[in-house]
């Protein structure tokens, strides 16, 4: 079993950081003091999990964590802060603080620090979540003791269910346009104006025709999805809106 430290204080570390070209070291009092903040660690930069899901979830979930009185967000892993930068640009996850525990040294505190050298890693982080407050760990989700890598209640959903449990999580929508469409341009001004994150897939840049085909049926562009549910074209994505 790996040990639980709610009601205790986060471990006092110095995290050697590089920030705009310059070494800057960053205490720990200086990430959680007087703050409430989200920390959720993981076994390594790039690795699957951590780039497919753990990372974007949370990035995407940021803007709802901060209405709710989360401070700051931080993913942390046992990388060089060379690593943690580049992984950071790679995912545009632009609304978590990357912090690299190079050394281990928190990792170690925590008692979460365990061998990976069967994939060739060393020493690691286990993965798992944690609510602090002011410097103090309120609530701690640690993946199960078991073989692998368990990826089961240090999501960024558990933790929102933690802390706003009436909380609506953001729409998931994809907008599937082409460059110079006036409907594709209609369709996205609406959402912007309901104030609706998504992503953009561009004809003929991000996929084809084939690939519009076969999720939406259809050639026509914009298509619009909403939470896996194919809304259709500019009229009804208004039409939907105003249902809402």
């Amino acid at each position: 079993m790996f040990p639980n430290k709610e009601g205790q204080k986060i471990p006092s570390v110095t995290f050697h950081t590089r920030q705009n070209s310059e070494w800057v070291d960053v205490s720990s009092d200086s990430l959680f003091d007087n703050k409430t903040v989200i920390v959720f660690s993981l076994p390594g930069a790039f690795t699957p999990t951590c780039s497919s899901t753990h990372v974007p979830r949370y990035n995407q979930l940021a803007d709802t964590f901060r209405k709710h009185g989360v401070d700051d967000i931080v993913c942390m892993s046992v990388n060089d802060t060379f690593v943690m930068n580049e992984w950071k640009a790679d995912q545009d996850a632009d609304k978590i603080t990357f912090i690299p525990d190079g050394n281990g040294e928190f990792t170690d505190a925590m008692g979460l620090l365990v061998d990976k050298n069967d994939l060739g890693f060393g020493k690691r982080s286990w993965r798992y979540s944690m609510l602090v407050k002011n410097g103090v760990i309120e609530k701690m989700f640690i993946e199960p003791n078991k073989p692998g890598d368990p990826f089961e209640v240090s999501d960024a959903d558990t933790m929102l269910a933690y802390i706003a449990p009436q909380a609506q999580a953001p729409l998931d929508v994809a907008v599937f346009s082409r460059a110079g469409c006036p409907f594709c341009a209609r369709a996205k001004g609406l959402l912007h104006d309901a104030g609706i994150d998504f992503d953009e897939l561009v004809l003929n840049h991000d996929y084809r025709n084939q690939a519009l085909r076969a999720v939406a049926g259809v050639d026509a562009v914009p298509q619009v999805f909403i939470n896996g549910e194919l809304i259709g074209g500019s009229d009804k994505l208004e039409a939907w809106l105003k249902a809402r």
